[in-house]
């Protein structure tokens, strides 16, 4: 089976108001002077923020571990400076303008966005899924497009908004569009075909470089593989392993289908159904809207259907995938919670209904940790 890798951004939070403190700095330092964090605990944008950019994992068993101790390592750091961390798209209310990490890269890219930054305070969850051909990459890279609207329908965690209830479940895909190069990524030809258009992008309205390609899903631009970006940071492990588990099935159902190459057609549209980029476009920004409440995009069909009839469509296409990997139990179970408790966001606004920032405050406390 392939490898994987995830990386989860995280933000403290002031415990009143639920805005973003920033401390990430001194969190940072002690963090990289212990030999455990050293190599995985990394800074981010913004000052409030750290990132846990993990080893390289062939189980999800491992990866629940990993990423646990992490999370138990942050909260330890909250308490150290009397704030709370949490794991949600969007802080629940936001600086005027966010204090950005002091670096050349940073500063270049707030004076090339400017105003565009102000809103820019956002935490997502990156899959990385191992893939060394980087042909057989963008193979599974156009395959992935088709199935960014499901993934994001799954992970919405970002329905507050400067203290008020945006109506959507991912306020973060809908903020990250402003950005110059952001949603669902054109087809490629090839590997070459992908680097060329790259390449022509550096430079043009405010790409600063290949990491400032703001797509929902791409190729790494420094290890080997294809990097699925549209998630939300989860509230708990379990939901991130989750997503994990999702994104190696796809990938590996092109890359190394089970039954051999004939089999990756399982898990694409049929020509003559296939989504064009409007309305993969449209659809992705449905799922920022709707998550799993009502209608969802499904993948192959490439129409809405009901949330959970997409959601067991979406589990037999990627069933030989995840028979292989061992993962077909835990996706099964970790989907059907789900459907049946909600989304992070469904769960933050009921949270945020009943109690205001005070039951949020709660929420992130009471899941942070949880294995789900």
């Amino acid at each position: 089976m392939a490898t994987f890798g995830i990386e989860e951004e995280f933000v403290f939070l002031d415990p009143r108001t639920l805005r973003p403190v920033d401390v990430a700095d001194e969190a940072f330092a002690h963090l990289a002077a212990e030999p455990a964090w050293r190599a995985v605990a990394k800074r981010e944008f913004l000052a409030a923020q750290v990132e846990h950019a993990s080893a390289v994992f062939d189980t999800t068993g491992q990866a629940t571990a990993a990423l646990m101790g992490f999370r138990r390592e942050l909260e330890a750091e909250a308490r150290r400076f009397g704030v709370v961390v949490a794991s949600v798209g969007t802080p629940p209310d936001a600086l005027p303008f966010p204090t950005i990490t002091d670096t050349p890269r940073y500063r270049r890219i707030v004076d090339d966005m400017q105003g565009v930054i102000a809103d820019h305070q956002i935490q997502g969850l990156h899959v990385h899924v191992g893939v060394t051909d980087r042909d057989l990459a963008v193979r599974a890279l156009n395959a992935t497009r088709h199935w960014l609207p499901l993934l994001a329908s799954l992970t919405g965690n970002s329905p507050i908004w400067r203290g008020h209830d945006t109506g959507y479940e991912s306020w973060r895909n809908v903020g990250i569009r402003r950005w110059t190069t952001t949603g669902t990524p054109p087809e490629f030809i090839d590997a070459v075909d992908y680097d060329r258009r790259l390449e022509r992008l550096i430079g043009v309205g405010g790409t600063e470089d290949r990491a400032v390609v703001m797509w929902t899903a791409r190729l790494s631009s420094h290890v080997p593989t294809v990097e699925v970006r549209v998630a939300d940071a989860q509230l708990e492990v379990g939901e991130s392993v989750l997503v994990a588990a999702l994104c190696r099935a796809l990938v590996e159902s092109i890359t190394d289908p089970v039954g051999g190459p004939g089999a990756a057609s399982a898990v694409l549209p049929d020509e003559s159904a296939a989504a064009g980029p409007e309305l993969l476009s449209a659809a992705l920004l449905h799922a920022a809207h709707r998550g799993l409440s009502s209608t969802v995009f499904d993948p192959v069909l490439a129409e809405l259907r009901p949330a959970a009839e997409v959601v067991e469509h979406a589990l037999e296409l990627l069933a030989p995938a995840l028979e292989r990997s061992g993962d077909a139990e835990f996706v099964r179970l970790g989907l059907g919670r789900l459907l049946d408790h909600g989304t992070g966001a469904a769960r933050q606004r009921a949270a945020f209904a009943a109690s205001g920032m005070a039951g949020l405050r709660e929420l992130y406390q009471a899941t942070f940790t949880a294995e789900g």
